[in-house]
C-alpha cells in the first residue's frame, strides 16, 4: 500500500498484492517467508519513489538467525499442532495465575513462549543467535538492522504490559534466553535505511528510511480507529475477530483472567484489551470447502434466512485448525441441542450470528472488567465491508456500530510513519484526520434484545 498523508489529507493506493500460502512440509506448517518477501520487494518496485517504508504482520511468529545472520528454515505457523499441550507443561512451571500477572496475555495456545518452549531441544534452536518475530525479520533484510517492535513483542507472553519492558523473571524459570532477541523499538523510532541491493532490485533512490510501526497489524489498526471521543470499543476485524477496549493501564485481575482477556501494547503507551475471536476464518473456510462461491448472493441469501436459528461459540480454539469447517460448525450446534444448518445461506448466517453475539459478550465482558463504559462500537479491518456483519453486531451489542476503515492496519500503519516523519500532530490529530478523511458508514442498533440473550445461553449456559 502506497498511502499519501499530511494534515488534510489521507488518500491510500493498493500497489501489489501477492499470495500469502502456508506450506506443509512432513508433519510441520510453515510459512514461505521467502516468498513473502519477494513481494515485499515487487510491492516496494510497484510503488515507485517513497518518504518511508513501515512493516506489520500478524503476532507471534518468528524466525531463527545463525551467527552469520542466516535463516535456520522457515517460520512455523501458528496454527501448527507443535504448541499443543506444552501450555500445561508451562503451567507446571509457571502456574497460569502468576503467568497472567506478570505478563497480562490471555491464554492462547500458539503464543510465542509456547512455540519456544515447544522448540527447547530442537537443533535449530540451540544454533540461533537471534529471533526475530516475522515482521522484524522482513524489517532486518531491508535494512540489515535487527530489532523487536514493542507491539509485537507484547503477544509474545513475555513483556510485562505495566513496564514495556521483557517479563524477565517468566522467561528465566522457563529458560527462554531473551538475549535472542533484539533491542526492543517502539512506534515511530527509526528502523534503518533500505539497503542498496535493496535500493537496485526496486528501482528506489536512496536514502529511503524505514520506520518502526505498530508492527502487530491489529496495533496500526487499532491506531487507525477513526473515534473522536474517547468513549469507545473497537473491533478489528479479518480472519480474525480482535474485540476490546483502548486503555491507558493494563487489567491485571483474576477475573480478566478467568474470562481470558489479553493486554497488548499500543502505540502511545496505550494498552489493547481485548479478547481473541475466530473471526472471519469461520466463512473464508467455509468458502473454501464450497469450491471459493462468490460471497455477494451467499451474504444476500443469508441476510433472508431465519435469525438466531443456530449458534456457536467463535471464541471456541476448536475452530482454531484448518478443514471441513462447515461439518464442525454443524456437529457444534447439535452438540448444543441446536439444529444444524441444512444450506450454504443457514451456515453463514450461523457464523455472522454467532461472531456478532461473541462481540456482544466480549465488548459487555471488558466493559465490566475494566470500568470503562463505551457509547460506540468501531468496526474497522476487512469486516467493515460486510454489512450484514456490522448490522448485526449493532443490534446485539445494543450500540451504534460505525464501520470503516477497511484498510485500517494499512492506514495506521502509513500514520504513524507521517508522525515520526513530522507530518502530522498527535493520535487525536490522526484520528480527526481518519474521520474526515475515510469513508465510514454507521448502523444503529434494532431488533430484540431478548433475543440475542437467549441465544447466548443456548451457547454458553449449558
Amino acid at each position: 500500500m502506497t498511502v499519501r498523508a499530511g494534515p488534510d489529507v489521507l488518500d491510500l493506493t493498493e500497489a501489489h498484492r501477492f499470495p500469502n500460502r502456508p506450506v506443509r512440509t512432513g508433519d510441520t506448517l510453515h510459512w514461505d517467508v521467502l516468498s513473502l518477501y519477494a513481494g515485499v520487494l515487487d510491492g516496494l518496485r510497484a510503488s515507485g519513489q517513497v518518504a518511508s517504508v513501515g512493516i506489520d504482520s500478524w503476532a507471534v511468529d518468528y524466525g531463527l538467525l545463525d551467527a552469520d545472520g542466516a535463516l535456520l528454515g522457515n517460520p512455523v505457523h501458528y496454527r501448527d499442532s507443535r504448541t499443543e499441550g506444552v501450555a500445561e507443561q508451562v503451567w507446571r512451571t509457571v502456574p497460569a495465575a502468576e503467568l497472567y500477572a506478570a505478563t497480562g496475555l490471555q491464554y492462547a495456545p500458539f503464543n510465542t513462549l509456547y512455540q519456544l518452549v515447544s522448540a527447547q531441544g530442537s537443533r535449530q534452536l540451540a544454533s540461533a543467535e537471534r529471533v526475530l518475530l516475522v515482521p522484524d525479520l522482513l524489517t532486518y533484510w531491508l535494512t540489515g538492522r535487527p530489532g523487536t517492535e514493542l507491539t509485537n513483542a507484547s503477544t509474545t507472553q513475555l513483556i510485562d504490559p505495566r513496564t514495556g519492558d521483557w517479563a524477565y523473571a517468566v522467561a528465566e524459570r522457563l529458560g527462554i534466553d531473551l538475549g535472542l532477541f533484539a533491542p526492543l523499538r517502539r512506534p515511530g523510532d527509526p528502523a534503518g535505511e533500505l539497503l542498496p541491493h535493496v535500493l537496485e532490485e526496486t528501482g528506489l533512490t536512496g536514502p529511503v528510511p524505514v520506520t518502526a510501526v505498530g508492527s502487530h497489524d491489529t496495533a496500526s489498526a487499532v491506531a487507525a480507529v477513526p473515534a473522536t471521543a474517547g468513549r469507545f470499543a473497537y473491533i478489528c476485524t479479518g480472519t480474525w475477530s480482535l474485540a476490546g477496549l483502548e486503555l491507558d493501564a493494563p487489567v491485571l485481575s483474576e477475573a480478566s483472567r478467568a474470562a481470558n482477556f489479553t493486554n497488548e501494547l499500543g502505540i502511545d503507551g496505550t494498552v489493547r484489551y481485548l479478547r481473541n475471536i475466530m473471526g472471519l476464518w469461520l466463512l473464508q473456510e467455509c468458502l473454501r470447502a464450497w469450491g471459493g462461491p462468490q460471497l455477494a448472493p451467499l451474504l444476500r441469501d443469508a441476510g433472508d434466512a431465519p435469525p438466531l436459528r443456530s449458534v456457536v461459540d467463535a471464541g471456541d480454539v476448536a475452530f482454531l485448525a484448518p478443514g471441513r469447517m462447515p461439518e464442525r460448525i454443524a456437529a457444534a450446534c447439535r452438540a448444543t441441542g441446536q439444529p444444524g444448518p441444512r444450506t450454504h445461506a443457514e451456515t453463514v448466517r450461523c457464523i455472522l450470528d454467532s461472531l456478532a453475539l461473541a462481540h456482544r459478550r466480549t465488548i459487555g465482558a471488558a466493559v465490566r472488567l475494566a470500568d470503562h463504559p463505551v457509547d460506540t462500537v468501531h468496526i474497522v479491518g476487512g469486516g467493515a465491508r460486510n454489512a450484514l456483519l456490522c448490522q448485526l453486531t449493532a443490534d446485539a451489542c445494543g450500540l451504534p456500530v460505525v464501520a470503516g476503515p477497511a484498510e485500517a492496519a494499512a492506514l495506521g500503519n502509513a500514520l504513524v510513519q507521517a508522525r515520526a516523519h513530522r507530518l502530522l500532530g498527535d493520535r487525536t490529530a490522526m484520528r480527526e484526520l481518519l474521520a474526515a478523511t475515510q469513508p465510514l458508514a454507521r448502523y444503529e442498533p434494532r431488533g430484540n434484545a431478548t433475543a440475542w440473550c437467549a441465544a447466548e445461553r443456548r451457547v454458553h449456559e449449558r
